[in-house]
């Protein structure tokens, strides 16, 4: 199983969601958050936690099979990019394995 998160301009995260969606991805968590790099939004601004300038991002989480991943990186790459910089990061985890909560089943496909 593969972890995959995103980090995404929030003016582009509906439409990702959205993609993800229709494709069948239907389980992901979403995080507002603040981040901070060579790159600096228009609307960037000094963090009141953090002694940082951030800019606004949302944090897109989400587990799928092997198999799924590539489907789901190139949605959002193809849903998350503009012509401007500073479009975001995608990064990409091993999961050995994932429960759920309510039956104890593994969601691990062989």
């Amino acid at each position: 199983m593969k972890e995959i998160k995103a980090f995404i301009k929030p003016n582009r995260i509906q439409r990702v969601i959205e993609a993800l969606s229709d494709n069948g991805f239907k389980s992901m968590t979403l995080s507002q958050a603040e981040g901070t790099g060579a790159f600096k939004s228009k609307g960037a601004r000094p963090s009141l936690d953090f002694h940082v300038t951030d800019s606004p991002v949302v944090k897109l989480e989400l587990v799928c099979q092997n198999e799924e991943a590539q489907a789901a990186i190139e949605i959002i790459l193809k849903n998350s990019k503009t012509e401007e910089p500073g479009d975001g990061i995608i990064y990409i985890a091993n999961i050995e394995d994932a429960f759920q909560i309510k039956t104890g089943d593994s969601l691990k496909k062989d």
